[in-house]
């Protein structure tokens, strides 16, 4: 289940996601390749960084799923790998931005039910295995409710032709307009925003692009608000959704032998060091996401602080099923550290890649200066640190432990023993182009 622009502060309003924190694993340091739809979406399917499946951005000549194709990506996606490792695959809602229903579905998956402009919730066109089907404005027509029907009719297929499968459901919601289910679209009165110690607040020794960006209104403090309130509304179908799923593997009776595995594919910033709601930026707001996932073998309640990233699910997904994992693949499987297990050698830092400004018309992400739409950057993420480096050559060094809400760069008074590390780490990483490379490129020292 990959929700879109979900961040950890909705989680406390989706009681089947809490449940399955109290059931399952957490992986409380679980980060994206970047804070933006479609290259966190690539990473996902390929387990690649977007240095090597070429997708930085949602659209143009380095992003969008022409681009995704153009790369050659199709054939390394897990749905390939598993569909010839003899699961059932599915996928449903949305796939890569610029993805178009009347586009022919990708291979690798047996049933297909993908929308273009889903956002709204109603009124869409999907694409059911190559057939365009079109949903109006009845309650009943509400996709992510919608989703979960077709997601209940899948597992029921699966199970009634005896063939194991693996299902993404990936909602367009809570992504702006932020549209909850009609049912849902008066909770949550009267409430507010997170306000941490960095909403409205700048991080001293700023990078320019942050500097330029004003403190916020009251205009944008009640807009956010209210952003926050509908994003709020709109997850509750989503946990209806988990819960529907939950009741129906048990009801066929495979919910013992199957893995649930909930994520986001970027976060959200809300006022925090004074950006208007928005992504793309490397501080944790964004980059920084559930993960949580229950299943055969997996402990209860627990929390793992290893560090994994978007890149790590492919090569995860691909050993459950015992499917071949592509050489391609830049990162690690997670099953140990779900299955209980510490390893001690364990990456040390995840790479975040960003491509910017985004100025492309039409895209649904597109943000503006006040919501934050950094240049490129690179950045390394560790437990204890971020650090990061503009193309423009600023750079950004947060120290996570003694300032989690990483709000002092300390860039320019830092030891350079301190900054080595990472610099090597990060320049490794940034060419790093297989899991054996990659790994050895996480290990910060």
């Amino acid at each position: 289940m990959l929700v879109d622009d979900l961040s950890w502060n909705l989680v406390r309003f989706m009681p089947h996601v809490l449940a399955m924190q109290r059931a399952g694993t957490t992986m409380s340091r679980f980060y994206v390749v970047d804070s933006l739809c479609c290259p966190s979406r690539s990473a996902l399917l390929t387990g690649e960084y977007p240095h090597d499946n070429g997708v930085f951005t949602n659209s143009g000549d380095d992003g969008g799923v022409a681009t995704f194709n153009r790369h050659g990506n199709q054939p390394k996606t897990y749905g390939v790998a598993l569909q010839k490792a003899g699961y059932r695959t599915g996928f449903l809602g949305k796939y890569l931005n610029g993805y178009e229903p009347v586009d022919k579905p990708p291979p690798g998956w047996s049933a297909w039910a993908v929308g273009g402009n889903g956002y709204p919730g109603f009124n869409y066109n999907l694409n059911e295995n190559g057939t365009v089907h079109h949903y109006g404005n009845e309650p009943g027509d509400y996709l992510t409710d919608v989703l979960s029907a077709k997601a209940v009719s899948f597992i029921d297929s699966s199970v009634a032709a005896a063939k194991p499968f693996m299902l993404q459901v990936a909602p367009f919601t809570p992504h702006r307009p932020n549209v909850a289910a009609p049912r849902d679209a008066d909770e949550f009165p009267g409430l507010t925003a997170p306000r941490t110690p960095a909403y409205d607040k700048q991080p001293s020794d700023a990078p320019t692009w942050l500097t330029q960006i004003p403190p916020l209104t009251t205009a944008d403090a009640e807009a956010i608000d209210r952003e926050y309130r509908r994003r709020a509304q709109s997850v509750l179908a989503i946990d209806d959704m988990i819960g529907r799923i939950q009741q129906e593997l048990a009801a066929k009776g495979v919910a013992r032998n199957t893995y649930l595995v909930f994520s986001s594919d970027n976060g959200y910033h809300l006022g925090e060091h004074q950006l208007r709601a928005g992504k793309q930026t490397a501080f944790d707001t964004d980059i920084h996401v559930p993960l949580i996932v229950t299943g055969p073998g997996v402990p209860a309640a627990r929390s793992v602080a290893h560090l994994a990233s978007s890149i790590d699910l492919a090569p995860t997904f691909e050993r459950l099923a015992g499917a071949k994992v592509p050489s391609t693949v830049d990162g690690i499987s997670l099953l140990p550290l779900w299955h209980g297990e510490s390893p001690g050698d364990w990456q040390q830092g995840v790479l975040i890649e960003h491509h910017g400004p985004t100025r492309t018309p039409n895209d649904p992400d597109q943000a503006s200066r006040m919501s934050g739409n950094p240049p490129s950057y690179e950045a390394v993420r560790t437990a204890t640190a971020l650090y990061v480096r503009y193309g423009n050559g600023e750079r950004e060094y947060y120290d996570t432990v003694t300032d989690p809400f990483q709000l002092h760069n300390l860039v320019a008074t830092v030891s350079a023993g301190r900054l080595a590390p990472l610099q090597r780490a990060l320049s490794a990483m940034a060419e790093c182009h297989n899991a054996a490379a990659c790994q050895a490129a996480a290990r910060v020292r």
